[in-house]
């Protein structure tokens, strides 16, 4: 007989899967300044009450690598982080653990994945090719916070990564001005804001990485205390060379933070 506990848990993945990719599938499909999904409402409402309830303590994020290692003038990261895998979630409370598996196995699943794939099938087509469904995406769930100070210049992220989504997890709508900017290229090579989406609970975006995908964060002020948010990056995963790095960079993170929870 199946353990009670894990029927319940089990349950309660499929029901917010299936919650989820039919906020995805419905989302709004906007093509300037580029080709892009807005979402609404994207977990049910107990889950996201739940997520943000159970937000993980300052002490068990670390600081961000690479271009959003931007930190405050007294040292501290202005952007840090959490994976959302089994293998970091399981060092969270035993009270927070519940909720934030179910996420992760939710960001991981094949299903979600199939519905991005669907929605985003013409800027993949024009980056991969005819065969673009068939070209390996490799899920990177994390929860990310940003803290006053924090800011990111026009980019269209790397090449490494086929799809991002941005799932904001405010409990408000005190700030919705600090929301991503998606950003136009102008001939001179300067960029103008096109369109800031609304930092406000349960939305989001996404879109495929392309050579035209500019975005940036303004510098978040003040008045924010803290900016969460999910960041879900769909990795290449085409051929063994990507398939070895992807996973590779999934066992370093985890080794360096086996090491980081022992000296707490």
């Amino acid at each position: 007989m199946p353990d009670p506990t894990e029927t319940e848990t089990a349950l309660s993945v499929r029901e917010v899967t299936e919650f989820v990719c039919r906020s995805i599938d419905a989302a709004r499909e906007v093509s300037e300044p580029f080709f892009h999904l807005e979402f609404e409402r994207v977990f049910p409402d107990e889950a996201y009450a739940r997520m943000l309830a159970a937000m993980p303590a300052p002490s068990d994020y670390r600081a961000m690598s690479g271009r959003t290692k931007s930190a405050q003038m007294d040292g501290r990261p202005t952007r840090v982080k959490t994976d959302l895998f089994p293998e970091f979630i399981c060092h969270l409370p035993a009270e927070k653990q519940a909720i934030w598996n179910v996420v992760g196995r939710v960001l991981c699943s094949p299903a979600l994945k199939a519905v991005f794939r669907k929605k985003l099938a013409s800027p993949l087509e024009r980056r991969f090719g005819p065969g673009f469904a068939r070209t390996g995406m490799y899920p990177m769930p994390i929860l990310t916070r940003d803290i006053s100070g924090y800011s990111i210049p026009p980019h269209t992220d790397t090449h490494w990564k086929g799809i991002t989504v941005q799932l904001y997890l405010p409990p408000d709508e005190s700030v919705t001005h600090i929301g991503t900017i998606f950003n136009e290229r102008r001939p001179d090579g300067s960029f103008v804001k096109h369109t800031q989406m609304n930092f406000a609970p349960n939305t989001g975006y996404a879109f495929a990485v392309g050579a035209d995908t500019w975005h940036s964060v303004e510098t978040v002020g003040p008045e924010v205390k803290t900016r969460d948010s999910i960041l879900l990056t769909y990795f290449v995963d085409a051929g063994p060379l990507l398939f070895l790095r992807n996973r590779g960079r999934r066992l370093g993170n985890m080794i360096r933070n086996e090491w980081r929870q022992r000296g707490r």
